[in-house]
């Protein structure tokens, strides 16, 4: 495997009477994942989605995503929530951040409809000014309102650029196979579509086209990524968490909960984990934050925000733990030079290479970090390539909706999600919340 679990950080916070106390919560989480007989069974298509997907479909996306490249300057991947997440955190974790601003021969990709912002709105569509425009839209219904809204104005736009015709060999579709506002508007104005399936749900879907549209349009090998999660899903069979590093990762979280860590901060090192980081907390923060219960999830980026949420981290309330990704090969390096004048006096730097000095400051963090108090899982990745993220995000899934089990919750569901909606269309006039939107309105001016 690309993934190692070492948990030798934990050793002062977790005994091994505790490991062997939780096995049987884990071989019971686990059973009723592989049998699916636990709640939200109705949406563990991920699980054999690495070995199972559909090939047809996935040839169509490679095809989609040449002419994509082919045809367009700008790709403008409409979406929000895992609609979006999964595929900006390949491309930047891949790519990198700039990615926009690399010297390449694939298309700019922007993300719209994951916000209600007009200055956000405003600066994408300045950025299209003068370019060649292809557009990825990606909803369940196509009701969602942040990327309804969106697909009206680059619809219109692509419309009144290129006319119907034109726009309909540049829209492309990702949404329910069968049904919806959104399928039956792209069957009748005849965009090409892709599939959101029924039994995969948004923030467990980076694997399926949702994701892998957009990053195959930025030139990463989708083969690479699919046989990293394959072989992830092939490895992690054993419930046995002295060898399952996923299980055990879950058990972990679960055992440091019980013990009043209700927080749990994902630390990179790299600029370019920073979305990764994000799409994790989507995963996690949905799965598990329900019923009362749940495990914070948040995220740094070391040693920058060393300078900022690190003193927190070391001296603030005793109520997280770490998990720490460490990239061992992430394919850049970079020589300190030597400064004949040493004014800074870090010429005992010159010639190492900042990799050596970014380890340092990791080893360093992480055992400053646990004698302040904070436990630290280091997940050890071998290099920063498609395949080893495909076993990452494999792992991250599968270990979720373990550990959700484990905390007694439906994984795979999003109650909470609704109730600002509820609200939002009510205080905007919809049609059907009137008796609703005299309330709010009440208890606002109350």
């Amino acid at each position: 495997m690309a993934i190692k679990l070492n948990d030798k950080y934990l050793s002062s916070f977790i005994s091994a009477c505790e490991y062997e106390n939780i096995q049987a919560e884990v071989n019971a989480a686990a059973k009723t994942l592989r049998e699916k007989s636990g709640a939200g069974n109705a949406f563990l298509g991920w699980v054999d989605l690495p070995d199972n997907y559909d090939k047809e479909e996935f040839a169509r996306i490679k095809t989609a995503a040449k002419k994509i490249q082919d045809s367009c300057d700008v790709l403008i991947v409409i979406g929000i929530g895992g609609s979006y997440l999964g595929a900006r955190a390949v491309i930047e974790f891949l790519k990198s951040p700039l990615y926009n601003n690399l010297n390449k021969k694939t298309p700019d990709i922007y993300f719209a409809g994951n916000s209600i912002s007009a200055g956000a709105l405003n600066e994408v569509l300045a950025l299209c000014e003068g370019r060649d425009i292809c557009v990825n839209v990606i909803s369940k219904s196509g009701t969602t309102t942040e990327p309804a809204v969106a697909f009206r104005v680059f619809r219109t736009l692509l419309e009144e650029k290129y006319g119907k015709e034109g726009a309909r060999e540049r829209i492309f579709v990702t949404t329910d196979r069968a049904k919806g506002t959104l399928k039956q508007f792209s069957t009748d104005a005849g965009y090409e579509t892709f599939v959101v399936p029924d039994d995969v749900g948004g923030r467990f879907s980076v694997l399926t086209a949702v994701g892998l549209l957009p990053i195959a349009v930025a030139g990463i090998d989708i083969d690479e990524l699919m046989k990293g999660a394959a072989s992830a899903s092939h490895t992690y069979m054993d419930a046995d968490i002295a060898k399952n590093d996923c299980y055990r990762y879950a058990a972990i979280r679960n055992i440091l909960y019980r013990k009043g860590k209700n927080v749990e901060v994902m630390a990179s090192y790299e600029p370019f984990s920073a979305m990764f980081s994000e799409w994790w907390k989507q995963l996690y923060g949905e799965s598990e934050g329900k019923d009362q219960k749940g495990i914070f999830p948040a995220s740094v980026v070391f040693s920058t925000d060393l300078h900022s949420l690190g003193q927190f981290i070391q001296d603030g309330t005793r109520s997280m733990f770490e998990t720490v990704i460490d990239i061992a090969d992430t394919g850049d390096t970079f020589t300190i030079p030597n400064d004949p004048a040493n004014i800074d006096g870090l010429n005992f730097l010159s010639g190492m290479d900042l990799n050596e000095v970014k380890r340092k400051a990791m080893q360093g963090t992480i055992l400053a970090h646990v004698d302040g108090g904070v436990p630290n899982i280091l997940l050890e990745l071998d290099a920063r390539n498609a395949f080893t993220l495909g076993e990452l995000i494999y792992f991250f899934e599968l270990a979720c909706a373990v550990s959700g089990y484990m905390l007694g919750v439906n994984p795979f569901d999003q109650p909470g999600v609704e109730s600002y909606k509820k609200n939002m269309f009510a205080l905007l006039g919809k049609p059907g919340y009137e008796e609703m939107k005299k309330a709010l309105e009440d208890r606002l001016e109350g």
